[in-house]
């Protein structure tokens, strides 16, 4: 049993929600997520292959992938496709040359 007497509960009063229209990009402060850590990644490549021959896997084994060579790789963040692009060496090191950037309408479609 609850002792709050029955006369002191009140429903809770809300502001009525406004419909402003769109959101202009200009107006938004991005400074807030500037810092929030994201993962991204980089897929050269997909294969299936049953159970038997990932097992038989050991070192030097190949494993063909379905994406040619030459042909971009896709760069994701956080799951989602942002760019396709393309491998290169810096200073020993590899890096990806964007190609082609995702648009903003197109993610949100493949997010459907």
């Amino acid at each position: 049993m609850n002792n709050f007497p029955q006369d002191a509960a009140a429903p809770a009063q809300f502001d009525d929600l406004k419909a402003d229209g769109p959101i202009d990009a200009s107006d938004l402060n991005l400074d807030v997520i500037l810092d929030v850590p994201v993962a991204l990644s980089l897929e050269v490549g997909r294969t299936r292959m049953p159970i038997r021959n990932l097992l038989q896997l050991n070192r030097g084994s190949v494993i063909e992938l379905e994406r040619g060579a030459g042909e971009p790789l896709d760069v994701y963040v956080n799951g989602t496709l942002i760019a396709h692009g393309e491998v290169v060496v810096i200073n020993d090191r590899f890096g990806v040359r964007l190609t082609d950037v995702v648009s903003p309408s197109e993610r949100i479609r493949r997010l459907r």
